[in-house]
């Protein structure tokens, strides 16, 4: 493995192509297996859910030794849908999800390092023979620049993306065309790391740190205010958790700054407002999203029980009304009379320190 201090690699300032050349190298030639990994900031502890530890028992095992990702990010209700994985790296969540959404969906990755993409292509054949069936694809390009890669506007019900947006030079590029390429009704569902505050310039020119998922990471106010420029008007939190660093030279560089692990879902639709706003409006689950036979959880502040009247906001009807989730919910009002501002709305600090994790019969965020 090879220590902060031997990795020399120049980034040629945070926002250059020289970033670019940093995070190849740094997962092509220093980083062999997770185990290389010198934080676990790329990593997570939480254990998935049963039908994913399933489907990730049907990945191969040379694959599954080149995950270096934060999160679980793959929502429910998948089948027959089209998914763009950002940064696949070796494919694991590419071949996860190609079993999620079944024959009639597809799943294509992308990422920049072909030392990775060999990996993952290298076992096509052997996960369709698995899957008796191949739905993937994958193509070697930049997440920033995905107009090169053919991919035709609204083609996609779900991009997701595992620990490498902070790795990106450019986020707004990256989140800008995420939104060209989703579907309306479409999601962005994705993992990174964020900090508590904005990383200082020396920090983000530091390699180790950029290529570990550190030094990238977006002050989460800051990433709010990006993700609602380029069109995605109402960010929602679905779990986060405080990350540690495990490497007390690297902690030290931090000080004081803290990190986390967060995964979001961003919604392509158009009329959400800035505010929670209340209408009235109210939603009863059905119970038919597949494996949220009881409780179906749109975000952190809102699990919604099956058959429980639960009031909600007009974005948060709209985010079950307009899209994939419609037909698992019946819906009560519309937007004829408008009542203000959603009561208890206000700004929520999306991390685990400050988050009370509480919803009751109904919520907003």
């Amino acid at each position: 493995m090879t220590g902060p201090t031997e990795f020399q690699a120049t980034m040629g300032g945070a926002d250059g192509e020289g970033t670019k050349d940093v995070v190849k190298e740094y997962y092509s030639k220093h980083l062999k297996a997770t185990q290389d990994l010198q934080t676990n900031a790329c990593c997570t502890m939480a254990i998935p859910p049963d039908h994913i530890i399933a489907a990730m028992a049907n990945v191969h095992d040379e694959v599954h030794a080149k995950y270096y990702g934060c999160g679980l990010c793959l929502p429910e209700d998948l089948e027959g849908l089209s998914i763009l994985d950002l940064g696949c790296g070796a494919g694991r969540d590419v071949y996860i999800a190609a079993q999620l959404v079944g024959a009639t969906g597809r799943v294509v990755g992308v990422d920049m390092t072909q030392e990775q993409l060999d990996v993952a292509l290298k076992h096509k054949e052997w996960h369709a023979d698995k899957f008796g069936y191949s739905n993937v694809d994958f193509k070697l390009g930049y997440i920033e620049r995905l107009g090169e890669l053919g991919l035709a506007d609204a083609s996609f019900d779900i991009i997701v993306s595992n620990c490498v947006i902070n790795l990106s030079p450019d986020k707004e590029a990256v989140f800008r065309e995420a939104y060209r390429l989703l579907k309306p009704g479409g999601e962005l569902y994705f993992s990174d790391v964020y900090a508590d505050r904005r990383m200082p310039k020396h920090l983000r020119e530091d390699p180790v740190l950029w290529g570990e998922c550190v030094s990238g990471a977006l002050y989460w106010n800051d990433f709010h205010n990006l993700a609602k420029k380029c069109g995605f008007l109402d960010p929602r939190l679905m779990k986060d958790n405080v990350l540690t660093i495990n490497n007390k030279k690297l902690e030290a560089k931090l000080g004081q700054i803290k990190v986390y692990s967060a995964t979001y879902r961003l919604w392509k639709l158009d009329d959400l407002e800035s505010h929670c706003e209340d209408y009235g409006q109210a939603v009863i689950y059905k119970g038919t999203v597949p494996v949220c036979p009881d409780v179906f959880e749109l975000d952190g502040h809102h699990a919604i029980e099956k058959g429980r009247v639960f009031c909600v906001c007009g974005n948060t009807w709209k985010m079950m009304h307009d899209t994939r989730f419609k037909r698992h919910f019946d819906f009560i009002g519309n937007f004829d009379t408008h009542y203000g501002i959603y009561d208890g709305c206000g700004t929520s600090i999306p991390f685990a320190s400050a988050k009370d994790g509480s919803s009751g019969g109904g919520a907003c965020c």
